[in-house]
């Protein structure tokens, strides 16, 4: 420990030392040993040659990869913190080697206003141990957006276009308005893209139908696509960045990649014209959840009600096309799309049961073990579920996203020989279930969250209430254009 003194405080420096890891550099592994210092990552090294440290992690040969950033959980606090709150949700996270999340706004209260906001807040606050940004809701309360933006919501989203968990479905008219509100605030918003009127259509439809699949057909792959294509076309005059929630369909994948290169190409042919440009070029991005890369309409006879989520689980075809968009760079993020319900509540007719299925602690086993099946690679994997997020959500300005020097030590260690069935009686969520019972995954032995170990392979180690939040740009903003109005007239 070195201390430091100026005349208003000591500066308290902790060096700790991870050692006996290997880092991925340009696909290949290479030993290495990690130094932290106040939070943050200070070096590697093959050999460091201090005298001392505070404290030595022996990684034992595990490879360290950036900490998880789950920019998708749904942990019920407030309202329905008997089916999982902040601290178990976080436990879980931890346990599953993920150190950030971003948790959506459909709790009850709504996060909607201030008052919402800030009760959720103080919840996060007390109860979290893994880092962690909040989302404003948008439905009916555009004239509440720039207080929710000014008190630090991380994104806007995501917004219903279907009836989900929480109600919150808002039309076209109100989506547009929405979109030109967001842009505005040069913030982000978040959509879950499902057409209300297809499932509208389709409840009619299969009326008499009653099959374990009947979720899926009502909200068949049109369903999205179908949204997707309606959401891009208001957007066009807009042109606001966009992020779609769990994708699960290749259809609307191409949709957006179309959309990608129609921006691409008139900001190409702006700047090839010398015309200035009054605006940047839109950004739309894509997360997909692992339950549509690793389950699919074969598994309905298996899980019933508990395979039920929005968007609901697709054919083979769509799962390995989902995951073949992750490789090639089309989909950005994967995301879990945490929504856990009790056992009791999922143990009724289908027609019945509510929507959303747990998945932060089984996000990265899950995708670690699809490395390990060479499904995907391990720098993809690093990129779709630490860098890329951290970038969607512009928390990298927090620290977040990258194993480097400077950044927040959000670290999990891992042996990739480690492969385990998941078990529910391992888990930490609240709900204790899972879909993916029986499942090959790897979990970390070990989460770091700024330097603190957060997750030892057996216990969670830090108390309530460690995990920081993380305001969006738009954090104390009004405030500030109050004290340049008054320079200025100074």
């Amino acid at each position: 420990m070195k201390c430091f003194i100026n005349k208003y405080c000591y500066l308290i420096i902790m060096d700790i030392l991870i050692k006996n890891v290997r880092i991925s550099e340009n696909g290949v592994l290479k030993p290495i040993e990690i130094l932290i210092q106040n939070e943050k990552i200070a070096g590697f090294s093959k050999q460091f040659r201090l005298s001392e440290y505070d404290k030595i992690i022996n990684g034992k040969n595990s490879i360290a990869i950036p900490g998880g950033i789950d920019m998708h959980v749904h942990f019920r606090d407030p309202g329905s913190n008997y089916k999982e709150n902040w601290y178990t949700g976080s436990r879980a996270a931890a346990a599953g080697g993920i150190t950030t999340v971003a948790d959506h706004p459909n709790t009850n209260p709504a996060t909607l206003d201030k008052k919402s906001f800030e009760i959720k807040q103080k919840l996060a606050k007390k109860r979290s141990v893994v880092d962690y940004g909040i989302n404003s809701g948008v439905y009916e309360n555009i004239e509440k957006f720039d207080e929710l933006w000014d008190l630090g919501a991380l994104a806007f989203g995501e917004i219903f276009m279907g009836l989900s968990t929480g109600g919150m479905c808002v039309d076209n008219k109100e989506l547009g308005e929405s979109l030109e509100a967001i842009k505005k605030l040069n913030a982000l918003p978040l959509i879950h893209a499902e057409d209300e009127g297809i499932r509208l259509k389709n409840l009619d439809l299969f009326e008499n139908y009653n099959e374990p699949d009947i979720h899926s057909r009502v909200r068949p792959n049109e369903c999205e696509e179908k949204a997707v294509f309606d959401c891009l076309e208001i957007n066009r005059k807009i042109k606001g960045n966009l992020h779609f929630c769990h994708m699960s369909t290749p259809e609307a994948v191409k949709l957006i990649e179309k959309e990608r290169n129609y921006f691409k190409k008139i900001f190409e042919n702006k700047k090839q014209n010398g015309l200035k440009e009054d605006e940047n070029e839109p950004k739309i991005t894509a997360e997909v959840a692992p339950h549509h890369l690793f389950l699919t309409i074969n598994d309905w006879p298996r899980l019933n009600t508990f395979a039920k989520m929005n968007p609901p689980i697709r054919d083979e075809y769509s799962a390995n096309e989902m995951m073949k968009a992750l490789n090639e760079g089309k989909v950005n993020a994967v995301a879990s799309d945490h929504a856990p319900h009790t056992i009791d509540e999922k143990s009724v007719p289908m027609r019945s049961a509510p929507s959303g299925v747990p998945g932060v602690e089984t996000l990265m086993p899950l995708m670690l073990a699809a490395v390990k099946s060479n499904k995907i690679t391990l720098n993809r994997l690093i990129e779709v579920t630490s860098r890329n997020p951290a970038r969607i959500l512009n928390i990298e300005r927090h620290g977040k996203g990258l194993l480097k020097e400077g950044y927040d030590a959000d670290i999990i260690l891992f042996d990739p020989k480690c492969v385990k069935k998941i078990k529910v009686e391992d888990l930490h969520s609240k709900c204790n279930w899972t879909p993916y019972e029986g499942m090959d995954a790897i979990f970390p032995n070990t989460t770091i969250v700024r330097g603190e170990i957060v997750w030892d392979g057996e216990n969670i180690t830090k108390k309530k209430g460690y995990g920081k939040f993380l305001p969006g740009e738009g954090k104390g903003i009004k405030e500030k254009k109050e004290r340049e109005e008054i320079s200025n007239k100074r």
